[in-house]
């Protein structure tokens, strides 16, 4: 079942790079307590969420922060050196924090997963976004297949 608006996110454990190495951080210690914006890509490095996707959130976090929002975090279905790689080849800084879904379990557990075996890719995660308050989704924004409108960071703007 995928989630919706109003739904809790799943309990699960991310992965992030930190100067000491990779670090686990829960669910709980991400949004708890806050409001995030989530957004998702299908891979890191790839060209849509390198050229734009990413991009976007790191020159809008100011404007996003200033509608409101605690925290910005990008997760894909990759590992944390990778996750780790990508955020500072984009200059993601303090301003988006990476959170690696190496196995995929928080994607599978939103029933936002997709097989990208045809591109050799595996399972990986849907392009969306998503406001979550305290956990619990406030907005979600699923792209179709193929496009990059409603998981921008400027579409979020515009909701907020």
């Amino acid at each position: 079942m995928t989630i919706k608006v109003g739904d809790r996110l799943p309990d699960a454990t991310f992965t992030v790079l930190t100067p000491d190495g990779p670090k686990p951080l829960t669910t709980a210690e991400v949004f708890g307590g806050k409001r995030v914006a989530l957004f998702a890509v299908p891979g890191a490095f790839t060209p849509t969420c390198s050229a734009k996707h990413l991009p976007g959130f790191v020159g809008n976090a100011e404007a996003l922060k200033a509608k409101g929002l605690d925290a910005i975090a990008c997760v894909a279905v990759n590992d944390v050196f990778v996750m780790g790689a990508w955020g500072k080849a984009q200059g993601a800084g303090e301003a988006v924090q990476m959170l690696a879904d190496g196995n995929g379990q928080f994607t599978r557990d939103l029933g936002l997963e997709f097989d990208a075996s045809k591109f050799g890719m595996g399972t990986r995660s849907q392009r969306y976004s998503m406001v979550v308050n305290d956990g619990v989704v406030e907005q979600l924004n699923v792209e179709q297949a193929g496009e990059f409108k409603v998981s921008t960071a400027e579409h979020m703007l515009e909701q907020l």
